[in-house]
């Protein structure tokens, strides 16, 4: 049956939001657009009823985006699903990413048969539930990909609902800065997931050891491994068990070779480091998503060398533990820690008290914030 007026724009809608988001990323034959004439299903309106009502309503979470359509992974199995014309996702950022839990209806004449009608729609997504953590990039605010018409306030979610953020880093080809890591367990807490760190590598170096006693003090969990030796490989899986982990480092730290050892059969292109300026070359295109053998998933995000932090000056502090804990001593309540008299933060770095790194890292994220 035909789609009218706003449904139909909507759906057109998701298309061209999708396309403008990930250019150039599915312009191959390996992904269509799913045929909407071919799916044979009622008014989607009631789709939806006739589905709740015959026990064909169920509920899963993406695992993997196409124009036109999402991969579901559902108790019938991967599903590939449109979107209901009276699907609403709420505005600001991205409609549908991996890990997002949705409600769907199946198609009526739904088989089962992956073999059978590949084109054909299993199931159509209903809704979206909220988002428990996420991680995200702010819409750019210059260069080619700004929209110099659009002013609306546009986060690209990446990955939604996952319970870690594991930040691959290596000392060697190349060396990660310190100051980068903090940034990214500034953004997973930002995002409410819980930050760890995944030394790779370490058959061509380790990391300095006050930076390993830096960051072990702080809690955080840090594995040393090499995809290429195996080392430390285990102890990785054993804690990966049942976690939603969404991996994110910089080109070239090895997120690919790493993938390679832990996920069987993953077979993923593995890029090589550009020897003249020591950095790795971009191979992830896309967001990934990858079974562990003991429970849990694996998420595979495009290699990034800086993101926004998309938090104010105000609240950067809190997402440094040591000196959100002497913030209370400083004369004023909204000291900015870098030039006010009597500043307990500025004195507990020239004590001793505060990792002088740290605090540069500090200052560094505090001069990106608009």
């Amino acid at each position: 049956m035909t789609r009218k007026g706003k449904a139909q724009r909507r759906v057109k809608d998701w298309n061209s939001r999708f396309r403008k988001e990930a250019p150039g990323e599915f312009d191959t034959p390996e992904w269509e657009t799913l045929l909407p004439q071919r799916v044979k299903i009622p008014a989607w309106r009631d789709a939806a009823q006739q589905a709740e009502a015959a026990g064909q309503r169920t509920v899963g979470m993406v695992m993997g985006l196409f124009p036109g359509g999402v991969f579901v992974q559902t108790s019938q199995g991967r599903l590939q699903c449109g979107l209901a014309g009276t699907f609403r996702p709420p505005k600001g950022s991205s409609a549908l990413v991996v890990g997002d839990e949705v409600a769907l209806a199946l198609a009526l004449d739904y088989s089962g048969d992956p073999d059978i009608h590949k084109q054909r729609a299993d199931g159509f997504i209903l809704s979206r539930q909220p988002r428990r953590t996420l991680l995200s990039r702010p819409t750019p605010i210059s260069g080619k990909l700004r929209d110099q018409y659009d002013r609306e306030n546009f986060e690209k979610v990446v990955a939604a609902n996952m319970d870690v953020l594991l930040i691959v880093a290596s000392a060697r080809q190349p060396a990660v800065p310190a100051a980068l890591i903090d940034r990214f367990c500034v953004i997973a807490e930002r995002g409410e997931m819980k930050p760890a760190i995944v030394y790779n590598k370490i058959d061509l170096a380790q990391p300095e050891a006050d930076l390993v006693a830096e960051l072990t003090a702080g809690g955080l969990p840090l594995f040393f491994c090499s995809a290429k030796t195996g080392q430390g490989l285990s102890e990785l899986l054993d804690w990966a068990k049942d976690k939603r982990i969404v991996l994110a480092g910089p080109s070239g730290v090895g997120k690919s070779s790493l993938i390679n050892a832990l996920v069987p059969g993953a077979q993923v292109t593995v890029g090589e480091i550009r020897m003249k300026d020591q950095r790795g070359r971009h191979v992830t295109s896309t967001v990934t998503v990858y079974q562990l053998a003991g429970g849990g998933v694996l998420v595979d995000t495009p290699g990034v060398r800086e993101l926004a932090l998309g938090i104010s000056q105000a609240e950067l502090p809190a997402f440094f533990p040591e000196i959100a804990a002497l913030a209370g001593q400083c004369r004023f309540n909204n000291c900015s820690h870098t030039h006010e008299p009597v500043c307990a933060v500025r004195a507990a770095v020239e004590s001793g008290g505060i990792s002088p790194r740290r605090y540069e890292s500090y200052l560094r994220m505090l001069d990106t914030i608009e």
